[in-house]
């Protein structure tokens, strides 16, 4: 009997740290999943949030490319914890089972000692049992036999007690845990009729498109070349605020170049502080979601055309404020030619550029810090959108903001 509890305990012993970690598994997906559910609602909000707007088939299918991306992650990781909770449900069903073996063991073996117990008392009282003893030694062995007897036996009712209770907890664990289950599946379901229904919709624009692949492909071109001489513009302007920065410093070692940033002590010190903050500087504007990331992609729809990205678009809510992402001074306001207004902000040897304002609450020169204003987001007048145009760059090196911006 013994020997068979302490096999019980051991296994119950090497069950417990798979539970523990599929548990925490769990609770990752499940996090993952309400962050998911947030990000299609952030879409939804952002890029179908009036059913009115004028969008071209192009851009049309490039939103619904952004939810059915972010459709079929929520629908992975449903799937992913539903898996999770059926492992989690056979592991407690086979620890039930085992609970009830050795209850059944625990009881069977209770029930014969209380009847020989019972057996003992009517043959032979404690007193009799204790004065028969030979010598006072064998009455003190005796004394401290029945002690142990019955602790033994009182033990024995706890533990009976113990593995009902826990008996009890895994039946109804496992009643919640396929309760859960049943609706993530529901969920999963529903989240894939809504994705075909959506590819559906979008496969339908594709097919407009292939029509006239030629014309929509030459958007596409035009569009990025329109990047690229923005890009180029960026560039000048940072290589001449680099320039002017460094006249001003009077550092004959760098002074007139156009390359990287004279630091001063407290130059430096800002640069260190802002690169011990890369990967937690917050967001450029409060509510916002990457449609366009940093570097080179193929068009999904096109293969043939190749897009280069140096920052990143953000979708943001209409007339958005958009703010500083660290603490800095402005080194330049400017008009684009062909855009809206962009601030520059220097962070150290560090610069983020924040594009497509429609107007601008700073001016050269100006101290800012994390959080503040700078202007506001230009509202397309014909779609709604609102897109944010975001850069950070290292003297002239060109950064991915993904790296620096908190879960961009």
């Amino acid at each position: 009997m013994q020997k068979s509890l302490c096999i019980f305990s051991f296994l119950l012993l090497w069950m417990v740290p798979p539970s523990f970690s599929q548990s925490q598994k769990q609770k990752q997906l499940e996090a993952q999943r309400q962050a998911l559910l947030e990000e299609i609602q952030k879409i939804n909000n952002l890029l179908f949030k009036t059913k009115g707007e004028k969008k071209s088939i192009l851009a049309e299918v490039e939103d619904l490319d952004q939810r059915i991306s972010a459709r079929e992650n929520l629908i992975r990781v449903t799937n992913q914890q539903a898996n999770l909770l059926t492992r989690e449900i056979n592991t407690n069903l086979n620890s039930i089972e085992q609970l009830k073996e050795e209850l059944a063991e625990l009881k069977k073996d209770y029930a014969a000692m209380i009847s020989k117990s019972y057996k003992s008392k009517s043959q032979q009282s404690r007193i009799m049992f204790l004065l028969s003893s030979e010598n006072f030694l064998q009455a003190y062995k005796r004394i401290q036999y029945m002690k142990q007897y019955t602790k033994f036996r009182k033990k024995q009712g706890e533990e009976i007690e113990t593995k009902t209770s826990e008996l009890k907890t895994l039946n109804e664990r496992l009643i919640q845990q396929k309760k859960d289950k049943d609706q993530l599946i529901a969920e999963s379901k529903k989240e894939k009729t809504q994705l075909d229904e959506e590819k559906k919709t979008q496969q339908a624009l594709v097919a407009s498109l292939k029509k006239e692949e030629g014309k929509f492909a030459g958007q596409i071109r035009d569009k990025q070349r329109e990047a690229d001489r923005l890009e180029k513009e960026i560039d000048a302007l940072i290589k001449a605020a680099i320039a002017a920065a460094n006249k001003e410093s009077g550092n004959t070692a760098s002074k007139g170049t156009s390359e990287s940033f004279s630091l001063t002590p407290e130059a430096k010190a800002l640069a260190t502080d802002f690169k011990n903050n890369k990967g937690k500087l917050i967001w450029p504007v409060e509510k916002g979601r990457v449609i366009t990331p940093y570097g080179r992609r193929q068009h999904p729809q096109f293969p043939n055309v190749t897009q280069d990205h140096n920052g990143v678009e953000i979708i943001t809510e209409p007339n958005a404020v958009a703010r500083a992402v660290f603490k800095g001074e402005v080194i330049q306001v400017q008009q684009l030619k062909g855009a809206n207004k962009a601030v520059y902000i220097r962070h150290g040897n560090y610069i983020t550029i924040y594009n497509n304002l429609a107007s601008v609450s700073v001016k050269k020169g100006d101290k800012v810090a994390a959080k503040q204003s700078i202007g506001t987001v230009f509202t397309h007048p014909t779609t709604g959108k609102a897109l944010l145009k975001f850069f950070v760059y290292q003297n002239t090196q060109k950064m991915n903001p993904a790296d620096w911006v908190y879960k961009m």
